[in-house]
C-alpha cells in the first residue's frame, strides 16, 4: 500500500469512528515563529500560574523528544457544539463540560482507531494531558487554523471541538498546513469582557492598522479564573463574572464561523436531565454531595467543589449589584 492509499484509509477509519476531521502532519520541530511566541508567551507570564504549561518545553516545540521514532502525527477533531444547552435563566457552564470528561471519550477512540489500521505497538495516543501543542499540530495537518480566540476553527465548522493525536513511528502522505481566515475579524476580541484578548504588533504596542498577532493573557481569561485558578477570583474576573460559574464561552459565541456549526452527536457530549434542571436556587444551594452526583466523570471535576462554590458566591455577588 502507498502512502497515500495508506493515509486515506487511517483517515476513513478516523471518520467511521466518528471524528469530525482528521489530518496528518510531519514530525518536526515548530516553526521557529511559533517557539518564538509561546517563549514570549512564558516571559511575559501570559500562561498564568498554569505550572505544566512552562514543563517539558523542549518535548512541546519538538515532538520527536516525546516520542523518540515519530514520524507522523495524526491529528483528530471530535464535535461537542451543543445540541442542547442549559435555561437561559440558570448559570452558565462552557460548552465542554456539560457532557462526560472529553479526555476518556476521545483518548478511546484514538486507542480504537490505532487498533482499527492494524496497530498494536509504535504509536501513542495524546488528550490534552502531554507537552503537545493541539492546535498547532492541528494546523500544520490542514484541519483547520488557530483564530484570534486561540482556538482551532476548522472551515463551515467553527471552535467547538477536542482535539487528539495519534503519533506513528512512520510515514505517511501529510496534509498542507491551512492559513487563517480571520482577517480583520476582531468580533472575539470585542466580546471577551475581561479583555484577555488584544491584537499587538510585533513591538508589543497594539494598532490595529499594524497588527501581527493576537495576544492572550489567560490571567484575565475567565475561563482560566473559574477553572484553573486556586486563588481568589481576580477583581476584574468578579466584576465580568455575569452568569458564568464554570468558563466563559464569549469568544467562541462571536465567531461567525460557530454559527455554522452542527450539532454534536456524541452521546457522551450531551448533558444530563440532571443538569438541564437546574435552576438558580440549585446552584445557589449546591452542597458537596450534590456535586458530586452531578459531576461524576465530568470535566467540572477540574475545578474541585471548593473552586465552583466559590464561582457561584461570585455570581451570587454580581446579581445583588446588579439585580
Amino acid at each position: 500500500m502507498n502512502l497515500k492509499s495508506l493515509s486515506d484509509s487511517i483517515k476513513a477509519e478516523a471518520k467511521r469512528l466518528g471524528f469530525f476531521a482528521v489530518g496528518i502532519a510531519k514530525a518536526e520541530p515548530v516553526s521557529e515563529t511559533y517557539a518564538q511566541q509561546y517563549r514570549e508567551s512564558m516571559r511575559r507570564g501570559d500562561l498564568a500560574d498554569m505550572g505544566y504549561l512552562y514543563e517539558h518545553i523542549d518535548m512541546r516545540l519538538d515532538p520527536r523528544l516525546l516520542m523518540p521514532g515519530v514520524k507522523s502525527i495524526v491529528s483528530v477533531a471530535l464535535n461537542y457544539t451543543p445540541a442542547m444547552n442549559l435555561p437561559k435563566d440558570s448559570y452558565h457552564i462552557a460548552a465542554y463540560a456539560l457532557g462526560k470528561d472529553y479526555h476518556d471519550v476521545v483518548k478511546h477512540k484514538l486507542w480504537q482507531l490505532a487498533e482499527g489500521i492494524g496497530l498494536s505497538e509504535g504509536f501513542r495516543c495524546f488528550v490534552d494531558t502531554a507537552p503537545v501543542l493541539e492546535r498547532y499540530w492541528a494546523q500544520q495537518a490542514g484541519m483547520g487554523w488557530i483564530g484570534h480566540n486561540q482556538q482551532l476553527i476548522i472551515p463551515n465548522a467553527g471552535s467547538m471541538f477536542f482535539l487528539g493525536e495519534l503519533f506513528l513511528a512512520f510515514e505517511l502522505d501529510y496534509d498542507t498546513p491551512m492559513s487563517s481566515q480571520c482577517g480583520a475579524c476582531h468580533r472575539c476580541i470585542e466580546a471577551c469582557p475581561t479583555h484577555a484578548l488584544s491584537m499587538e504588533t510585533t513591538d508589543g504596542n497594539h494598532d490595529v492598522s499594524k497588527e501581527q498577532a493576537c495576544r492572550f493573557d489567560a490571567r484575565k481569561c475567565l475561563s482560566y479564573q473559574t477553572i484553573e485558578n486556586r486563588g481568589d477570583l481576580s477583581e476584574c474576573a468578579q466584576q465580568k463574572i455575569g452568569n458564568r460559574i464554570y468558563g466563559c464561552d464569549n469568544c467562541q459565541l462571536a465567531c461567525p464561523y460557530n454559527r455554522q456549526a452542527p450539532a454534536t452527536t456524541i452521546p457522551e457530549f450531551m448533558p444530563s436531565q440532571q443538569l438541564l434542571d437546574m435552576k438558580r436556587t440549585d446552584w445557589n444551594n449546591l452542597t458537596v454531595q450534590d456535586y458530586r452526583a452531578l459531576f461524576k466523570g465530568s470535566a467540572v471535576k477540574r475545578a474541585k467543589f471548593d473552586g465552583l462554590r466559590r464561582n457561584i458566591d461570585a455570581v451570587i455577588a454580581y446579581y445583588k449589584r446588579h439585580p
